[in-house]
Protein backbone atom coordinates (compact mmCIF):
# COMPACT_ATOMS: atom_id res chain seq x y z
CA UNK A 1 0.00 0.00 0.00
CA UNK A 2 1.12 3.55 -0.74
CA UNK A 3 -0.12 6.15 1.74
CA UNK A 4 -0.88 9.71 0.75
CA UNK A 5 0.48 11.06 4.05
CA UNK A 6 2.72 9.51 6.69
CA UNK A 7 3.17 11.35 9.98
CA UNK A 8 6.31 10.55 11.94
CA UNK A 9 5.71 11.15 15.64
CA UNK A 10 2.84 10.20 17.94
CA UNK A 11 2.92 13.22 20.22
CA UNK A 12 0.05 15.65 20.59
CA UNK A 13 0.98 17.49 17.37
CA UNK A 14 1.29 14.32 15.28
CA UNK A 15 -1.93 12.91 16.72
CA UNK A 16 -3.95 16.06 16.00
CA UNK A 17 -2.51 16.27 12.46
CA UNK A 18 -3.58 12.64 11.96
CA UNK A 19 -7.07 13.45 13.23
CA UNK A 20 -7.28 16.48 10.96
CA UNK A 21 -6.27 14.41 7.91
CA UNK A 22 -8.80 11.70 8.79
CA UNK A 23 -11.50 14.18 7.72
CA UNK A 24 -10.45 13.61 4.10
CA UNK A 25 -10.50 10.78 1.59
CA UNK A 26 -6.79 10.08 1.76
CA UNK A 27 -4.73 7.24 3.19
CA UNK A 28 -2.88 8.40 6.29
CA UNK A 29 -0.38 6.61 8.52
CA UNK A 30 0.68 7.70 12.01
CA UNK A 31 4.10 6.31 12.93
CA UNK A 32 5.49 6.15 16.46
CA UNK A 33 8.86 4.71 17.50
CA UNK A 34 7.68 3.78 21.00
CA UNK A 35 5.12 1.30 22.28
CA UNK A 36 2.45 3.99 22.59
CA UNK A 37 1.59 7.57 21.73
CA UNK A 38 2.42 10.48 24.07
CA UNK A 39 5.72 8.94 25.13
CA UNK A 40 7.88 12.05 24.79
CA UNK A 41 7.27 15.72 25.53
CA UNK A 42 3.50 15.17 25.35
CA UNK A 43 3.45 13.13 28.55
CA UNK A 44 5.70 15.41 30.62
CA UNK A 45 4.90 19.10 30.38
CA UNK A 46 3.01 21.80 32.24
CA UNK A 47 -0.40 20.92 30.72
CA UNK A 48 -1.17 24.62 30.22
CA UNK A 49 -3.29 26.09 27.45
CA UNK A 50 -1.55 29.45 27.25
CA UNK A 51 -3.42 32.64 26.44
CA UNK A 52 -0.77 33.82 23.95
CA UNK A 53 0.71 37.01 25.42
CA UNK A 54 4.26 35.70 25.72
CA UNK A 55 5.17 35.02 22.09
CA UNK A 56 6.75 37.73 19.95
CA UNK A 57 4.17 39.32 17.63
CA UNK A 58 4.36 38.12 14.05
CA UNK A 59 5.83 34.71 14.91
CA UNK A 60 4.16 31.36 14.27
CA UNK A 61 4.16 30.87 18.03
CA UNK A 62 2.02 33.98 18.50
CA UNK A 63 -0.36 33.24 15.64
CA UNK A 64 -0.87 29.55 16.35
CA UNK A 65 -1.02 29.92 20.13
CA UNK A 66 -3.98 32.30 20.01
CA UNK A 67 -5.78 30.25 17.35
CA UNK A 68 -5.06 26.96 19.14
CA UNK A 69 -6.37 28.30 22.43
CA UNK A 70 -9.56 29.36 20.66
CA UNK A 71 -9.97 25.86 19.20
CA UNK A 72 -9.06 23.87 22.30
CA UNK A 73 -12.43 23.91 24.14
CA UNK A 74 -14.30 22.52 21.12
CA UNK A 75 -11.60 19.97 20.33
CA UNK A 76 -11.69 18.71 23.92
CA UNK A 77 -15.49 18.63 23.90
CA UNK A 78 -15.53 16.50 20.74
CA UNK A 79 -12.85 14.17 22.07
CA UNK A 80 -14.34 13.99 25.58
CA UNK A 81 -11.11 15.18 27.15
CA UNK A 82 -11.21 17.21 30.40
CA UNK A 83 -10.51 20.90 29.83
CA UNK A 84 -10.89 23.80 32.26
CA UNK A 85 -10.65 27.45 31.30
CA UNK A 86 -9.15 28.54 34.60
CA UNK A 87 -7.32 31.66 33.41
CA UNK A 88 -3.74 32.50 34.33
CA UNK A 89 -1.88 35.08 36.39
CA UNK A 90 1.65 36.39 35.83
CA UNK A 91 2.76 37.73 39.19
CA UNK A 92 5.04 40.72 39.73
CA UNK A 93 7.06 41.18 42.91
CA UNK A 94 8.54 44.66 42.24
CA UNK A 95 7.88 47.89 40.35
CA UNK A 96 10.30 46.75 37.65
CA UNK A 97 8.32 43.55 37.14
CA UNK A 98 5.08 45.54 36.94
CA UNK A 99 6.68 47.12 33.89
CA UNK A 100 7.17 43.64 32.48
CA UNK A 101 3.46 42.96 33.01
CA UNK A 102 2.63 46.09 31.01
CA UNK A 103 4.88 44.86 28.20
CA UNK A 104 3.27 41.41 28.22
CA UNK A 105 -0.21 42.95 28.17
CA UNK A 106 0.65 45.15 25.19
CA UNK A 107 2.23 42.20 23.38
CA UNK A 108 -0.80 40.02 24.08
CA UNK A 109 -3.18 42.65 22.77
CA UNK A 110 -1.12 42.87 19.59
CA UNK A 111 -1.36 39.07 19.29
CA UNK A 112 -5.14 39.21 19.70
CA UNK A 113 -5.42 37.79 23.22
CA UNK A 114 -8.80 38.77 24.72
CA UNK A 115 -9.58 40.16 28.15
CA UNK A 116 -6.09 40.94 29.47
CA UNK A 117 -6.10 42.98 32.67
CA UNK A 118 -3.58 44.14 35.28
CA UNK A 119 -4.68 43.23 38.82
CA UNK A 120 -3.44 45.24 41.77
CA UNK A 121 -2.37 43.64 45.07
CA UNK A 122 -5.89 43.61 46.52
CA UNK A 123 -7.56 42.10 43.47
CA UNK A 124 -4.82 39.48 43.17
CA UNK A 125 -5.33 38.51 46.81
CA UNK A 126 -9.08 38.15 46.20
CA UNK A 127 -8.37 35.72 43.35
CA UNK A 128 -5.57 33.74 45.02
CA UNK A 129 -5.92 33.42 48.80
CA UNK A 130 -2.52 31.78 49.29
CA UNK A 131 -0.44 34.10 47.09
CA UNK A 132 2.68 35.62 48.64
CA UNK A 133 2.44 38.86 50.58
CA UNK A 134 5.38 40.05 48.46
CA UNK A 135 3.27 39.99 45.26
CA UNK A 136 2.34 43.51 44.15
CA UNK A 137 0.41 42.95 40.89
CA UNK A 138 -0.46 40.38 38.24
CA UNK A 139 -1.44 40.08 34.59
CA UNK A 140 -4.79 38.29 34.33
CA UNK A 141 -5.48 36.26 31.14
CA UNK A 142 -8.98 34.74 31.23
CA UNK A 143 -8.62 32.69 28.02
CA UNK A 144 -5.88 30.44 29.47
CA UNK A 145 -6.76 26.96 30.66
CA UNK A 146 -5.56 23.51 31.63
CA UNK A 147 -5.87 20.16 29.86
CA UNK A 148 -4.42 16.67 30.19
CA UNK A 149 -1.83 16.53 27.37
CA UNK A 150 -1.44 12.77 27.16
CA UNK A 151 -5.18 12.17 27.33
CA UNK A 152 -5.65 14.68 24.50
CA UNK A 153 -3.00 12.81 22.46
CA UNK A 154 -4.59 9.43 23.14
CA UNK A 155 -8.10 10.68 22.34
CA UNK A 156 -6.99 12.33 19.09
CA UNK A 157 -5.24 9.12 18.04
CA UNK A 158 -8.29 6.99 18.88
CA UNK A 159 -10.52 9.32 16.88
CA UNK A 160 -8.10 9.35 13.94
CA UNK A 161 -7.90 5.54 13.89
CA UNK A 162 -11.70 5.26 14.12
CA UNK A 163 -11.87 7.50 11.06
CA UNK A 164 -9.44 5.41 9.00
CA UNK A 165 -5.89 6.41 9.97
CA UNK A 166 -3.52 3.46 10.42
CA UNK A 167 -1.38 3.57 13.53
CA UNK A 168 2.07 1.93 13.59
CA UNK A 169 3.78 1.60 16.96
CA UNK A 170 7.37 0.44 17.60
CA UNK A 171 8.39 1.76 14.17
CA UNK A 172 11.61 3.77 14.54
CA UNK A 173 12.33 5.40 11.17
CA UNK A 174 16.03 4.89 10.46
CA UNK A 175 16.13 5.30 6.68
CA UNK A 176 14.21 7.34 4.11
CA UNK A 177 14.55 6.86 0.34
CA UNK A 178 12.60 8.33 -2.53
CA UNK A 179 11.97 6.80 -5.95
CA UNK A 180 9.46 7.85 -8.62
CA UNK A 181 7.89 10.40 -6.27
CA UNK A 182 7.32 7.94 -3.44
CA UNK A 183 9.10 7.94 -0.07
CA UNK A 184 10.02 4.63 1.54
CA UNK A 185 10.34 4.84 5.32
CA UNK A 186 12.20 1.95 6.91
CA UNK A 187 12.92 0.87 10.47
CA UNK A 188 15.40 -1.77 9.32
CA UNK A 189 12.71 -4.44 9.26
CA UNK A 190 9.45 -2.97 8.00
CA UNK A 191 8.68 -0.39 5.31
CA UNK A 192 6.00 2.23 4.74
CA UNK A 193 5.56 3.97 1.38
CA UNK A 194 4.00 7.42 1.11
CA UNK A 195 3.65 10.48 -1.12
CA UNK A 196 4.05 13.05 1.65
CA UNK A 197 6.00 12.89 4.93
CA UNK A 198 5.20 14.99 7.99
CA UNK A 199 8.21 15.19 10.29
CA UNK A 200 6.59 15.67 13.72
CA UNK A 201 9.20 13.66 15.59
CA UNK A 202 9.58 16.12 18.46
CA UNK A 203 13.07 16.03 19.92
CA UNK A 204 14.23 13.92 16.98
CA UNK A 205 12.97 16.12 14.12
CA UNK A 206 16.55 17.16 13.43
CA UNK A 207 17.70 13.55 12.97
CA UNK A 208 14.68 12.63 10.83
CA UNK A 209 15.24 15.64 8.55
CA UNK A 210 18.87 14.64 8.05
CA UNK A 211 17.69 11.30 6.60
CA UNK A 212 16.68 13.23 3.45
CA UNK A 213 19.73 15.48 3.51
CA UNK A 214 18.04 18.40 5.30
CA UNK A 215 20.42 19.94 7.84
CA UNK A 216 18.47 23.16 8.36
CA UNK A 217 17.00 22.27 11.76
CA UNK A 218 19.00 23.05 14.89
CA UNK A 219 17.42 22.28 18.24
CA UNK A 220 18.49 22.17 21.87
CA UNK A 221 17.15 19.64 24.37
CA UNK A 222 15.88 21.59 27.36
CA UNK A 223 14.95 19.62 30.48
CA UNK A 224 12.30 20.65 32.96
CA UNK A 225 11.74 18.95 36.32
CA UNK A 226 8.35 18.91 38.05
CA UNK A 227 6.72 17.96 41.33
CA UNK A 228 3.17 16.61 41.41
CA UNK A 229 1.30 17.12 44.65
CA UNK A 230 -1.61 15.25 46.19
CA UNK A 231 -5.17 16.49 45.67
CA UNK A 232 -5.27 17.43 49.35
CA UNK A 233 -3.53 20.73 48.48
CA UNK A 234 -5.13 21.28 45.10
CA UNK A 235 -6.96 24.28 46.55
CA UNK A 236 -3.73 26.28 46.97
CA UNK A 237 -4.05 27.62 43.41
CA UNK A 238 -7.29 28.36 41.58
CA UNK A 239 -5.53 29.57 38.44
CA UNK A 240 -2.21 28.95 36.76
CA UNK A 241 0.28 31.17 38.58
CA UNK A 242 3.37 32.27 36.63
CA UNK A 243 6.27 34.46 37.59
CA UNK A 244 7.74 36.92 35.11
CA UNK A 245 9.39 35.02 32.22
CA UNK A 246 13.09 34.83 31.41
CA UNK A 247 15.09 33.95 28.29
CA UNK A 248 14.93 30.27 29.35
CA UNK A 249 11.15 30.14 29.30
CA UNK A 250 8.02 31.02 31.22
CA UNK A 251 9.60 30.10 34.54
CA UNK A 252 8.37 28.04 37.47
CA UNK A 253 4.60 27.87 37.76
CA UNK A 254 2.08 26.62 40.29
CA UNK A 255 -1.06 25.27 38.71
CA UNK A 256 -4.03 23.03 39.35
CA UNK A 257 -4.44 20.05 37.04
CA UNK A 258 -7.69 18.91 35.46
CA UNK A 259 -7.69 15.98 37.90
CA UNK A 260 -7.41 18.16 41.01
CA UNK A 261 -3.72 17.78 41.80
CA UNK A 262 -1.26 20.66 42.11
CA UNK A 263 1.70 20.82 39.71
CA UNK A 264 4.93 22.72 40.43
CA UNK A 265 7.68 23.38 37.88
CA UNK A 266 9.50 23.30 35.57
CA UNK A 267 13.19 23.99 35.83
CA UNK A 268 14.99 24.80 32.57
CA UNK A 269 18.38 23.22 31.90
CA UNK A 270 19.89 22.51 28.49
CA UNK A 271 21.11 18.90 28.35
CA UNK A 272 23.17 16.95 25.79
CA UNK A 273 21.14 13.74 26.13
CA UNK A 274 17.64 13.89 24.63
CA UNK A 275 16.61 10.87 26.69
CA UNK A 276 17.78 12.29 30.03
CA UNK A 277 14.54 12.45 32.02
CA UNK A 278 16.22 11.96 35.38
CA UNK A 279 15.28 14.17 38.29
CA UNK A 280 17.83 15.62 40.67
CA UNK A 281 17.71 16.74 44.29
CA UNK A 282 19.17 20.08 43.21
CA UNK A 283 16.63 20.60 40.44
CA UNK A 284 13.62 19.69 42.55
CA UNK A 285 14.82 21.78 45.47
CA UNK A 286 15.26 24.71 43.10
CA UNK A 287 11.74 24.57 41.68
CA UNK A 288 10.21 24.22 45.13
CA UNK A 289 12.06 27.25 46.48
CA UNK A 290 11.14 29.27 43.39
CA UNK A 291 7.49 28.18 43.59
CA UNK A 292 7.40 29.19 47.27
CA UNK A 293 8.07 32.74 46.13
CA UNK A 294 4.55 32.64 44.64
CA UNK A 295 2.83 30.36 47.16
CA UNK A 296 4.90 30.31 50.39
CA UNK A 297 2.98 27.50 52.13
CA UNK A 298 4.09 24.88 49.59
CA UNK A 299 6.23 22.07 50.99
CA UNK A 300 7.31 18.53 50.12
CA UNK A 301 4.90 16.81 52.49
CA UNK A 302 2.22 16.41 49.82
CA UNK A 303 4.48 15.61 46.85
CA UNK A 304 3.44 12.19 45.49
CA UNK A 305 5.84 11.99 42.55
CA UNK A 306 8.40 13.95 40.58
CA UNK A 307 9.30 13.70 36.90
CA UNK A 308 11.17 15.45 34.12
CA UNK A 309 10.31 16.23 30.52
CA UNK A 310 12.47 17.33 27.62
CA UNK A 311 11.33 20.02 25.22
CA UNK A 312 12.81 20.87 21.84
CA UNK A 313 14.05 24.45 21.79
CA UNK A 314 14.72 25.71 18.28
CA UNK A 315 17.65 28.06 17.74
CA UNK A 316 15.36 30.16 15.50
CA UNK A 317 13.24 30.83 18.62
CA UNK A 318 10.06 29.98 16.73
CA UNK A 319 8.17 26.96 15.47
CA UNK A 320 9.46 25.48 12.20
CA UNK A 321 6.47 24.43 10.07
CA UNK A 322 7.42 24.39 6.42
CA UNK A 323 8.28 22.35 3.36
CA UNK A 324 11.85 21.12 3.47
CA UNK A 325 14.21 22.78 1.04
CA UNK A 326 15.59 19.31 0.35
CA UNK A 327 12.17 18.03 -0.80
CA UNK A 328 8.92 19.99 -0.83
CA UNK A 329 6.89 16.83 -0.14
CA UNK A 330 8.66 16.52 3.20
CA UNK A 331 7.12 18.89 5.77
CA UNK A 332 9.06 19.74 8.91
CA UNK A 333 7.05 20.42 12.06
CA UNK A 334 9.93 21.09 14.45
CA UNK A 335 10.92 23.09 17.50
CA UNK A 336 7.46 22.68 19.00
CA UNK A 337 8.17 23.81 22.55
CA UNK A 338 5.84 25.92 24.69
CA UNK A 339 3.24 27.01 23.62
CA UNK A 340 3.20 23.82 21.52
CA UNK A 341 0.39 22.08 23.40
CA UNK A 342 -1.78 25.21 23.24
CA UNK A 343 -1.01 25.60 19.54
CA UNK A 344 -1.46 21.95 18.56
CA UNK A 345 -5.02 22.19 17.14
CA UNK A 346 -3.96 25.20 15.06
CA UNK A 347 -0.73 23.51 13.97
CA UNK A 348 -2.88 20.66 12.61
CA UNK A 349 -4.85 23.15 10.51
CA UNK A 350 -1.67 24.88 9.34
CA UNK A 351 -0.06 21.59 8.25
CA UNK A 352 -3.29 20.53 6.54
CA UNK A 353 -3.18 23.66 4.39
CA UNK A 354 0.41 22.89 3.37
CA UNK A 355 -0.59 19.34 2.46
CA UNK A 356 -3.39 20.74 0.30
CA UNK A 357 -0.75 22.37 -1.90
CA UNK A 358 0.79 18.95 -2.57
CA UNK A 359 -2.09 16.52 -2.98
CA UNK A 360 -5.80 16.74 -3.74
CA UNK A 361 -8.02 16.16 -0.69
CA UNK A 362 -11.79 15.82 -0.62
CA UNK A 363 -13.80 15.78 2.58
CA UNK A 364 -14.88 12.35 3.73
CA UNK A 365 -18.55 11.47 4.06
CA UNK A 366 -19.26 10.12 7.50
CA UNK A 367 -16.31 11.59 9.35
CA UNK A 368 -17.13 11.44 13.05
CA UNK A 369 -15.34 14.08 15.16
CA UNK A 370 -16.55 12.59 18.44
CA UNK A 371 -14.55 10.14 20.50
CA UNK A 372 -16.97 8.23 22.77
CA UNK A 373 -16.84 9.37 26.37
CA UNK A 374 -14.96 6.74 28.40
CA UNK A 375 -16.51 5.42 31.58
CA UNK A 376 -15.07 7.45 34.45
CA UNK A 377 -16.41 5.62 37.47
CA UNK A 378 -14.86 8.08 39.93
CA UNK A 379 -17.01 10.91 38.57
CA UNK A 380 -20.32 9.03 38.50
CA UNK A 381 -23.26 9.30 40.84
CA UNK A 382 -24.35 6.15 42.68
CA UNK A 383 -27.26 5.75 40.27
CA UNK A 384 -24.95 5.95 37.26
CA UNK A 385 -22.59 3.45 38.86
CA UNK A 386 -25.40 0.98 39.45
CA UNK A 387 -26.43 1.28 35.80
CA UNK A 388 -22.97 0.58 34.34
CA UNK A 389 -22.35 -2.28 36.77
CA UNK A 390 -25.67 -3.86 35.75
CA UNK A 391 -24.52 -3.64 32.13
CA UNK A 392 -20.99 -4.89 32.85
CA UNK A 393 -20.04 -6.28 36.31
CA UNK A 394 -16.35 -5.48 35.64
CA UNK A 395 -17.18 -1.86 36.44
CA UNK A 396 -18.02 -3.01 39.97
CA UNK A 397 -14.50 -4.24 40.73
CA UNK A 398 -12.19 -1.47 41.97
CA UNK A 399 -8.57 -2.01 40.93
CA UNK A 400 -7.01 1.36 41.82
CA UNK A 401 -8.29 2.48 45.20
CA UNK A 402 -6.51 5.85 45.22
CA UNK A 403 -8.24 7.02 42.03
CA UNK A 404 -11.31 4.71 42.09
CA UNK A 405 -10.50 3.03 38.77
CA UNK A 406 -12.36 -0.16 37.89
CA UNK A 407 -11.48 -3.34 36.05
CA UNK A 408 -13.96 -2.39 33.33
CA UNK A 409 -12.20 0.92 32.66
CA UNK A 410 -8.83 -0.81 32.37
CA UNK A 411 -10.22 -3.39 29.93
CA UNK A 412 -11.80 -0.57 27.90
CA UNK A 413 -8.41 1.17 27.72
CA UNK A 414 -6.74 -1.99 26.40
CA UNK A 415 -9.47 -2.69 23.84
CA UNK A 416 -9.76 0.90 22.57
CA UNK A 417 -8.52 1.87 19.09
CA UNK A 418 -4.72 2.18 19.43
CA UNK A 419 -5.25 0.94 22.97
CA UNK A 420 -2.87 0.40 25.88
CA UNK A 421 -0.17 -2.25 25.53
CA UNK A 422 1.76 -1.65 28.75
CA UNK A 423 1.32 -0.52 32.34
CA UNK A 424 2.06 3.14 31.66
CA UNK A 425 -0.40 3.08 28.75
CA UNK A 426 -3.14 1.95 31.13
CA UNK A 427 -2.01 4.58 33.63
CA UNK A 428 -2.28 7.43 31.12
CA UNK A 429 -5.68 6.30 29.86
CA UNK A 430 -7.36 5.55 33.18
CA UNK A 431 -5.24 7.10 35.99
CA UNK A 432 -4.73 3.65 37.57
CA UNK A 433 -1.46 4.12 39.45
CA UNK A 434 -1.54 7.92 39.51
CA UNK A 435 -2.78 8.29 43.07
CA UNK A 436 -1.02 8.67 46.37
CA UNK A 437 0.44 5.13 46.39
CA UNK A 438 1.68 5.46 42.77
CA UNK A 439 0.60 1.95 41.78
CA UNK A 440 1.78 0.18 44.91
CA UNK A 441 -1.54 -1.62 45.32
CA UNK A 442 -2.99 -1.79 41.80
CA UNK A 443 0.15 -2.37 39.74
CA UNK A 444 0.10 -6.17 39.92
CA UNK A 445 -3.59 -6.31 38.99
CA UNK A 446 -2.97 -4.08 35.97
CA UNK A 447 -0.20 -6.45 34.83
CA UNK A 448 -2.55 -9.42 35.15
CA UNK A 449 -5.30 -7.69 33.16
CA UNK A 450 -2.88 -6.71 30.37
CA UNK A 451 -1.61 -10.28 30.11
CA UNK A 452 -5.14 -11.67 30.01
CA UNK A 453 -6.59 -9.20 27.50
CA UNK A 454 -3.53 -9.27 25.18
CA UNK A 455 -3.12 -13.06 25.45
CA UNK A 456 0.46 -12.71 26.66
CA UNK A 457 2.51 -14.34 29.35
CA UNK A 458 2.65 -12.23 32.48
CA UNK A 459 6.44 -11.81 32.15
CA UNK A 460 5.94 -10.31 28.68
CA UNK A 461 4.12 -7.27 30.09
CA UNK A 462 6.24 -4.12 30.25
CA UNK A 463 6.05 -0.81 32.02
CA UNK A 464 6.52 1.26 28.84
CA UNK A 465 7.58 -1.14 26.06
CA UNK A 466 11.00 -2.33 25.04
CA UNK A 467 12.83 -4.24 27.77
CA UNK A 468 11.01 -2.57 30.66
CA UNK A 469 9.49 -5.85 31.80
CA UNK A 470 7.74 -5.84 35.16
CA UNK A 471 8.55 -9.52 35.82
CA UNK A 472 11.61 -11.22 34.35
CA UNK A 473 10.61 -14.89 34.57
CA UNK A 474 8.42 -17.30 36.48
CA UNK A 475 9.78 -18.93 39.60
CA UNK A 476 9.16 -22.56 40.46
Amino acid sequence: MIYNVAIIGGGVVGALIAREMSRYNIKTALIEKCNDVAMGTSKANSAIVHAGFDAKPGTLKAKLNVRGTQLMPQVCKELNVPFKQTGSLVVAFSKEEVGTLDELKARGETNGVPGLEIYDREKLREEEKYISDEAVAALWAPSAGIVCPYELTIAATENAVTNGVEFFRNFCVSKIEKNDGIFTLSDGDKEIKTQVVINAAGLYCEEIAKLIGDSSIETIARKGEYMLCDKAIGHLAKHTIFQCPSKMGKGVLVTPTVDGNLLIGPSAVDVPDKDDTTTTAQGLDGILKTAQKSVPCLNTRNVITSFAGIRSHCTRDDFIIEKSKADESFINVAGIESPGLSSAPAIAEYVRDIIFTLISCEKKDGFNPVRPDPVRFRHMSNEERKAVIAENPAYGRIICRCETITEGEIIDAIKAPAGARDVDGVKRRTRAGMGRCQGGFCGSKVVELLAKELSLEINEITKFGGESRILYERTK
